[in-house]
């Protein structure tokens, strides 16, 4: 069953699952023309394998820490951080902990620019 998505106005709860965690999944909280909202819900040592998106990303950490990799390189966002890719910009996570994150992905951007 999926969950419903959001509408305007809508509180969404993005606060860390916590002792919750288990047996959580990833889910799109939102997704209108323009914008994506998700929480990735990786359990330690999970990996999402190396991908890419058409438009820009933010990966927000909600709790745990994952290794990030983009760019050529490998760093660690922990709770508390966040990270911005642009578009089409490859790149892999893999949870160190238990870990939720909330993914932001701008859509439809050159829709939005032309006249």
């Amino acid at each position: 069953m999926s969950l419903p998505h959001a509408t305007s106005g809508d509180l969404i709860n993005i606060a860390p699952l916590g002792d919750k965690f288990e047996g959580q999944v990833s889910h799109a909280f939102l997704k209108t023309e323009h914008v994506e909202l998700m929480r990735l819900v990786l359990p330690a040592g999970k990996s999402m394998p190396d991908h890419w998106v058409e438009g820009e990303v933010t990966l927000q950490c909600l709790e745990g820490a994952f290794e990030l990799e983009a760019h050529g390189k490998r760093q660690t966002v922990r709770a508390g951080e966040m990270v911005y890719l642009g578009p089409k910009v490859p790149h892999a996570l893999h949870a160190r902990e238990n870990t939720s994150v909330l993914m932001t992905v701008l859509l439809n951007q050159r829709n939005s620019t032309q006249p």
